[in-house]
């Protein structure tokens, strides 16, 4: 590939290359560069809002290089203040030390084992005493510390900010010194940080790496980020079923932002075809959204459970197939049983009883596959089959009496 072809393929879905121009000089080197991204493991699962930088690195490793997942044992336990208003709460040693290694399991369905080295930033941390970490306090300012938006708006409204917060974004930084890392990863809130190895480095005496920010997915609701607090999130570890699914819930105009940022298949060159086709009327964007999710689950959890999904989809959403492919849920009910707007807000496919009834009159409820119109229609104990409201929202329910 030419160093051209490189620089389009990193650049592509980025938000920002700090700098450009160096990171075409160190590409024309030939030389494989180490491309850095840190992960706290805050949580135990990673989902695909995590694999946004994970996509980015692998196609740095198709392109011949190193890439380091670091996993912030040691960063985690001080507490990430990016975006946050108030101080974290720092995790104990047992949590992060258990998200760590559910951390290491999971990213190896993303990224090439044989180019990856998996590393925790406990190993130079720990051999750290409080002088050394007194003089790497030393190379920033509060002033400069204060040139960050999230610390800004909390000191100006008179918001508490630990003096430990301040430690976060220099043993971030350090720890491109410590790995000497030509490129660093990281979302677009992590840029302050990020520039911040780049001074270490300086000062340590090594080039500094380019920064590559990447933007914050959009979960499910097309809204906020793929949170797992927010329940906007798909986790990579979650069934081909659901993947399938809550793919194909989300929106036709968030579609192609996962396009850009989560597909390996589906060039930018078609994406902008595909797109063109659509606005046409020539190609519908379910078919789009359709290839999107089981590319998602042949990923995860390979061809043969992906296309298992995909028929259980077909047969939820078209009536077409097998539905024994879809997750069953159990859904308690009294001995009278239930109305079918009971059921579907007990099902979870409606927030309310008003809503789902709204829906009834809109004839947009199915019961397998069937339109159903009777609001007084009954269901009781020992049913089981699939519900859905409109295309995109369904379960495959079993109705068990309540205890």
């Amino acid at each position: 590939m030419s160093i051209q072809a490189a620089l389009d393929l990193i650049a592509r879905g980025a938000d920002e290359i700090l700098k450009r121009d160096e990171l075409e000089t160190r590409l024309k080197t030939g030389r494989p560069l180490r491309i850095k991204a840190g992960f706290d493991p805050t949580a135990p699962d990673l989902h695909l809002g995590h694999t946004v930088l994970l996509n980015k690195m692998r196609q740095f490793q198709g392109l011949g290089h190193q890439v380091i997942f670091l996993i912030g044992d040691f960063t985690g336990m001080i507490g990430d203040p990016t975006g946050k208003n108030v101080t974290r709460k720092p995790l104990t040693r047992e949590d992060v030390e258990a998200n760590a290694r559910t951390y290491a399991d999971q990213v190896f369905k993303v990224l090439d084992r044989e180019r990856t080295e998996l590393r925790f930033n406990s190993e130079w941390f720990a051999q750290m005493g409080a002088a050394d970490m007194i003089k790497l306090a030393a190379q920033h300012t509060v002033a400069r510390m204060l040139e960050r938006d999230d610390f800004a708006k909390r000191y100006a409204g008179q918001q508490s900010i630990a003096i430990h917060e301040f430690l976060y974004p220099l043993v971030q930084g350090y720890d491109s010194v410590a790995l000497k890392a030509d490129v660093e990863l990281g979302g677009t809130d992590q840029k302050f940080n990020l520039l911040m190895g780049r001074g270490l480095q300086e000062h340590f005496g090594q080039a500094p790496q380019i920064v590559l920010t990447m933007p914050l997915l959009e979960g499910l609701d097309g809204v906020q980020k793929m949170s797992k607090s927010l329940g906007n999130y798909i986790g990579i570890d979650e069934p081909a079923i659901d993947m399938v699914t809550k793919t194909m819930k989300i929106g036709d105009a968030l579609m192609w932002r996962w396009i850009e940022l989560l597909s390996f298949e589906i060039g930018a060159a078609e994406a902008v075809r595909l797109n063109a086709d659509v606005a046409s009327g020539a190609l519908n964007p379910r078919d789009v959204k359709l290839r999107l999710a089981r590319e998602l689950a042949a990923r995860f959890h390979g061809r043969e459970a992906a296309e298992i999904a995909i028929a259980g989809w077909n047969a939820a959403v078209r009536g077409e197939g097998d539905i024994a492919s879809l997750p069953l849920h159990d859904v308690a009910v009294p001995a009278e049983g239930l109305r079918i707007a009971q059921l579907l807000v007990a099902a979870g496919l409606a927030p309310s009883n008003s809503e789902a009834n709204r829906k009834l009159k809109e004839r947009a409820v199915r019961v397998d596959g069937a339109v159903v119109e009777d609001a007084a229609r009954v269901f009781s104990a020992g049913f089981e089959g699939v519900l859905a409201i409109g295309k995109r929202n369904f379960a495959r329910i079993r109705l068990v009496a309540s205890a």
